[in-house]
């Protein structure tokens, strides 16, 4: 999955930016030394950034739960609409699917907001297209 491979990703640059530290340790002194370890004082904040918006999103996907009713919508929802599926979790994008494609999208995004609640024959008013709910699993 998406969210597993940023994490390794993010991980990996953490891991770097640490051996990268002790080796500027290491070095002589003097300006350039002091501007490498901002550089990379920065880049583990970044990565450390990153690394609290996955542990965000992985903490959202334990909320889910298939235990909840289809109707009406809400977070772990899929929703099938006239115009596109989607799956109320957390924005990754489209994923495909034997059963067609879907779109994975955060319950604080515009479309999100407009389907939490909704139930099946409900319509939506997205933008200048209306989306017709037919189906909620």
């Amino acid at each position: 999955m998406q969210l597993s491979t940023r994490r390794a990703a993010v991980d990996n640059i953490l891991a770097n930016v640490a051996i990268s530290l002790k080796e500027e340790t290491k070095s002589s002194a003097g300006d350039k030394h002091e501007t490498g370890r901002a550089m990379l004082q920065l880049e583990r904040e970044n990565a450390g950034k990153q690394l609290a918006e996955i542990e965000k999103l992985e903490a959202i996907l334990q909320r889910i739960s298939s235990d909840i009713s289809p109707d009406p919508v809400h977070l772990g929802s899929v929703v099938m609409t006239s115009q596109a599926n989607y799956f109320i979790s957390i924005p990754v994008g489209e994923i495909k699917t034997e059963a067609g494609v879907f779109y994975a999208i955060g319950i604080g995004s515009p479309i999100g907001q407009l389907l939490l609640g909704k139930r099946e024959g409900d319509e939506v008013r997205f933008r200048e297209s209306v989306l017709n709910i037919t189906n909620i699993y």
